[in-house]
This record gives structure tokens, C-alpha cells and sequence, in this order.
């Protein structure tokens, strides 16, 4: 096992294409490449789903929640310098449950640990937390072009 690295937004932003409003990854707490990473989304009422998601009760959708930890799984893959100048195609989500409502203030922590990486295919088993309850899990599979 390597040993286990951050980033803050500027190492996230070089890895992921993503920019505001669909970059749903603040901070990586603790990642080792080809192993596990983790990090958070913290979700505040400026954001501009809210203003068409229940306006007078704000909740995060949960198709969102999933790309947030699609989007953190990305950062899980094998060595990446390996894929230096390469993207992560969300390809697939399969067994996606939510549990729990995320609203305005919370801080969405994020877990995805990589379970089979055959070529350009990786698959990650995720999990969403907001104050350590469980608010949303699924398989992902990306393709890394």
C-alpha cells in the first residue's frame, strides 16, 4: 500500500475536466492510487440546482450525488500519471441506493474504493455521508479515454 496523498482543488481541477457548476469534488482527504480515495462536496444553498429542486425545500438531487461520487472515483485510478491528458467516461452505475436527503450546509463526504481494473475499464463500490449517515452507494464503472 502506498502512502496516502491530498489534493485540494487545483491538483482536482488538473485531474478532472470538470469546472463550476458540474466540478461536484472540493477536497481529496486521503487517496492511494489504485486502491481507495476520499473527499467531500460541501453543499451550499448557492448552488444553482436548488433554484428549480423543491426551491421551498431544498434537497441535492440524487443523480448529482451520484456524479459527485463518480466524479471522486475518477481520482482512484491506478497510477495517475499513467492517464496524464486522458478522461474518465462515466460508463455505467449499477446497485445506486439513496438513503438519506442532502440539504443546503452539508458537507457530503465521499469514499470510492477501485474493485477491478481490466485496461482502460476501472469499477469503484462508492458511499456518500453527511455526518456519517449513509445518504447514497453505487458501483461505478468508467472508461478512461
Amino acid at each position: 500500500m502506498g502512502k496516502p496523498i491530498k489534493m485540494d482543488i487545483k491538483r482536482i481541477m488538473e485531474i478532472l475536466p470538470h469546472r463550476y457548476p458540474f466540478l461536484l469534488v472540493d477536497r481529496v482527504t486521503e487517496c492511494v492510487p489504485g486502491e481507495y480515495i476520499k473527499g467531500y462536496k460541501n453543499v451550499s444553498i448557492n448552488e444553482p440546482f436548488f433554484q428549480g429542486h423543491f426551491p421551498n425545500e431544498p434537497i441535492m438531487p440524487g443523480v448529482l450525488q451520484l456524479e459527485a461520487m463518480a466524479q471522486l472515483s475518477a481520482g482512484c485510478m491506478p497510477d495517475l500519471d499513467d492517464f496524464a491528458g486522458h478522461v474518465a467516461l462515466f460508463a455505467s452505475a449499477n446497485n445506486v441506493k439513496f438513503k438519506n436527503i442532502v440539504r443546503p450546509g452539508d458537507r457530503l463526504d465521499m469514499e470510492s474504493y477501485l474493485i477491478k481494473k481490466k485496461g482502460p475499464i476501472v469499477k469503484c463500490q462508492t458511499k456518500a455521508f453527511v455526518e456519517g449517515k449513509l445518504t447514497a452507494e453505487a458501483e461505478v464503472t468508467f472508461v478512461v479515454q
